[in-house]
């Protein structure tokens, strides 16, 4: 097998072209589907979000590929994509699984969000059917690595994130808040989050929007305490939205919800008091064209780079930290994938073992009768630790020369004990794949041969 990620991000690529290869969470399934029909493609995960656009696969060859699939899918030129793409392969594409998770490689180094973006993006997977056996450990220890990264460093210490960014914007904007009108396009889990940090920076008034009105009214009740949120029916957007001084707009709309025709309405409506609008949507949800009218003051996401950059400056040291232990979380797994590569020829040494035992005590069962149970109890106790201790060698050596990849150790003690197919081994390729006796091993089964191994 081999491991593959391509992408494109934040860095290597302006909202404009991002905002066309972003895949809503409802076709995620569709297209983690499609791309396993690619010859070559067993499995495979695909992440979107504001900031990036990842797909995981595990290929029969170095020669899938996946480019052609995001041209072909977005119906976009591969000389116009191409230069933005970046492509890792095996151990560092394990590597950059585990920064992304861990928040490493996000615009806000230390926001929160992003774990649980990869986690739902596994969730759709795994439902679909395009995770298993061989990308379900790797998603496991990623989010492994993440959660230890998080408890273990000081990268998490204060609440950042794309929402916190855009209100620090408009901090800046307007030096205060405090009896601003804000009104928060969609209600999902970004708009939420910027209605807590409005709240702490002293909102006069928030009002929300949805196209589902129950869940505007949900996100509402949950701030009616700190302060008296106004709910306003998504057909009257357009209406509303002139009232307030700061728009911070997060839907999934494929197509713009805020023209340049309804910013010259709005600034009508306000005799033309400046209207700020803080854009976090990918798509964008405001037509860049909005810039263009005096008095509206638009900011996407790509523009909160700026201010994330002085949260990065802070975190240098922690994010240093996290560095360092996302390197020995990489080498752990490595370490681990190459000992689960030989546990089916474990379990066969000892299902040998076990065999030659049963058969000892079957040939020697004539002498064996007169024994009482007490007795029987002690020579089948006596005959599996001598088997245990036997075995104990041939295991520990398997394991170091998992380790160190030496097939040709792997080779020389299957053929020394005879473990062929029969007893759970079929040589390296085949333990490579996860087989025992020609079948794969689920995620459970490899759960549990290194639970009994403690590898």
């Amino acid at each position: 097998m081999t491991l593959k990620l391509l992408g494109i991000n934040h860095k290597t690529a302006p909202i404009e072209l991002r905002e066309r290869v972003a895949i809503s969470r409802e076709r995620l399934a569709g297209a983690g589907l499609s791309l396993v029909g690619i010859a070559g493609v067993s499995e495979a995960m695909i992440l979107s979000t504001c900031n990036r656009v990842e797909i995981l696969a595990a290929a029969d060859s170095e020669d899938v590929d996946l480019a052609g699939f995001l041209h072909r899918h977005f119906a976009i030129d591969p000389a116009e994509l191409q230069p933005h793409l970046y492509e890792y392969r095996d151990r560092e594409a394990v590597r950059h699984l585990f920064r992304v998770a861990a928040s490493l490689d996000s615009m806000v180094v230390g926001e929160p969000q992003i774990l649980g973006q990869v986690k739902d993006a596994y969730t759709v997977a795994r439902e679909a059917g395009t995770v298993r056996t061989q990308l379900e450990p790797l998603l496991q220890s990623a989010f492994a690595a993440a959660k230890k990264v998080r408890s273990e460093t000081e990268i998490g210490s204060t609440t950042v994130s794309i929402a916190s960014v855009a209100v620090d914007l408009a901090q800046k904007i307007f030096g205060s808040l405090a009896g601003k009108k804000v009104f928060l396009v969609g209600a999902g889990k970004m708009s939420e989050l910027a209605a807590r940090h409005l709240i702490r920076s002293g909102v006069g008034t928030i009002l929300v929007t949805n196209r589902t009105q129950a869940r505007a009214e949900q996100m509402a009740e949950r701030f009616a305490g700190s302060v008296t949120p106004q709910v306003i029916p998504w057909e009257r957007l357009l209406d509303a939205a002139s009232a307030a001084d700061i728009v911070i707009t997060s839907t999934g709309s494929p197509q713009p919800i805020f023209r340049k025709e309804a910013g010259q309405a709005f600034l009508h409506k306000r005799k033309n008091r400046p209207m700020f609008f803080i854009d976090i949507a990918v798509p964008r949800d405001v037509d860049p064209e909005m810039n263009r009218l005096e008095g509206i003051f638009l900011y996407d996401i790509d523009d909160l780079q700026s201010v994330a950059a002085a949260h990065l400056a802070e975190r240098t040291r922690e994010a240093a930290d996290a560095e360092a232990m996302i390197a020995a979380e990489v080498e752990r797994y490595e370490l681990k994938l190459k000992t689960v590569n030989v546990a089916p020829a474990i379990v066969g040494l000892q299902q040998r073992g076990e065999e030659l035992r049963q058969a000892e005590l079957k040939r020697m069962q004539a002498r064996l009768g007169g024994l009482t149970a007490e007795q029987f109890a002690a020579v089948e106790a006596l005959s599996k630790g001598l088997m245990n201790k036997f075995l104990h060698p041939p295991m520990q050596a398997l394991k170091q020369a998992a380790r160190e990849g030496d097939v040709v150790r792997i080779e020389a003690i299957r053929e020394t004990y005879k473990l062929d197919a029969e007893h759970g081994y079929a040589g390296p390729r085949a333990a490579a794949e996860g087989t025992v006796d020609g079948a794969p091993l689920s995620a459970e089964d490899l759960a549990e041969l290194l639970r009994k191994e403690q590898l």
